[in-house]
């Protein structure tokens, strides 16, 4: 019972941490409102799901083995968050004063996924996480795929907090559009600061 509870704690503590995923959420809301946030919370569940699967067949220790693997993915994934950035902050600076650009909920699902699924932080935390609360006796197969789910279930709630909370914040029709306009350039900023980040960071940390 012992360490189930410090899994689940230390999962909880990792989950409300902020990061790529909340980033890119709530950009979508201030974007595109609660129905694309609410969406691209789902694409980046479904995206630590395939992280998830990855974990138990052992991709992510080949990710943390080979120094080719990890750079490739690395810098993908950094390179598609500062064009996430950078596009919502182009998008903000042309556009009318009176919304931002929406993509529609699809969209948001499908990129929620691909920022997920291409943070290789995400696959190294399961490697480095995940086998420290392995128990003996069940499948370890098992025992991943379960931590790592609820792992992900912890993110996604959180993530849709975030949403629910960035909604709120720009319901008002006069004040929310302006707040849009500064949300979308702090979660701009934030996505391209995350991008360079990842970049920069050595193997391993």
């Amino acid at each position: 019972m012992l360490p189930s509870l410090a899994f689940f704690f230390a999962a909880l503590v990792l989950a409300i941490t902020p990061g790529p995923g909340i980033a890119y959420v709530v950009a979508r809301t201030a974007a595109g409102g609660r129905a694309e946030g609410l969406a691209s919370c789902v694409g980046t569940g479904l995206g630590g799901m395939l992280h998830v699967g990855a974990a138990a067949m052992g991709l992510s220790v080949l990710l943390a083995q080979s120094a080719v693997a990890f750079s490739l993915v690395k810098y993908i994934g950094a390179a598609y968050l500062v064009y996430l950035g950078i596009r919502l902050l182009l998008s903000d600076a042309a556009s009318a004063p009176v919304q931002t650009e929406s993509t529609g909920a699809r969209t948001a699902l499908l990129e929620g996924i691909l920022v997920e699924a291409l943070n290789v932080k995400t696959a190294l935390f399961f490697l480095a996480f995940l086998p420290q609360f392995l128990l003996g006796g069940p499948s370890v197969v098992v025992q991943l795929v379960v931590m790592g789910t609820v792992c992900v279930v912890l993110n996604t709630l959180v993530d849709v907090a975030a949403v629910l909370g960035a909604a709120r914040l720009l319901g008002s029709e006069a004040s929310g559009r302006r707040r849009a306009r500064l949300l979308n350039r702090v979660s701009g900023l934030t996505l391209v600061g995350l991008g360079l980040y990842v970049a920069a960071s050595k193997r391993g940390a």
